[in-house]
């Protein structure tokens, strides 16, 4: 889309922080009518800028307190199939989400569990025991700030 203009980018802004607003106060807050500011949210989806709304759970306050990012490294990519591997890490409920990446290692994914035994349990039973798992990398996350995207 290339006649963005700045009243654009306070929607999107305004929708990365709280996409739950309503048209009317999102219009409000930037200075559009409901109606304009309505037509301006469902361009933005028709040309696939905002391709879906999403509600962000604290992962904590339901009892998964440990967030760890695994790199994986496959052992080998010729007798297993990227997407068998994929569709197996992705049944895995702890598993948040699943990035194949190019770099040290394949993937990368996002793990949350309920305290590090709980983690230690999924990491063996589970993760380790997909098809192709080679090495395996674990960072916990210590903290996380909410960021923004590049507008």
């Amino acid at each position: 889309m290339s006649d963005w203009d700045a009243t654009d980018y306070a929607i999107l802004r305004a929708l990365s922080r709280d996409a739950t607003q309503s048209a009317g106060a999102l219009g409000r807050m930037i200075g559009l009518s409901q109606p304009a500011t309505w037509r301006r949210i469902k361009r933005l989806e028709q040309v696939g800028i905002l391709a879906g709304r999403r509600i962000e759970l604290d992962a904590e306050s339901i009892g998964f307190g440990v967030t760890v990012f695994l790199g994986v490294k496959l052992a080998t990519k010729g007798r297993v199939s990227l997407e068998d591997f994929e569709r197996a890490v992705t049944a895995i409920p702890e598993v948040q989400s699943v990035q194949h990446v190019l770099g040290l290692y394949d993937y990368r994914l996002r793990v949350v569990a309920r305290d590090i035994s709980d983690f230690e349990r999924v990491l063996r039973r589970r993760i380790m025991a997909l098809p192709g798992v080679g090495n395996v990398e674990a960072n916990v996350l210590l903290s996380e700030e909410r960021m923004l995207g590049p507008i």
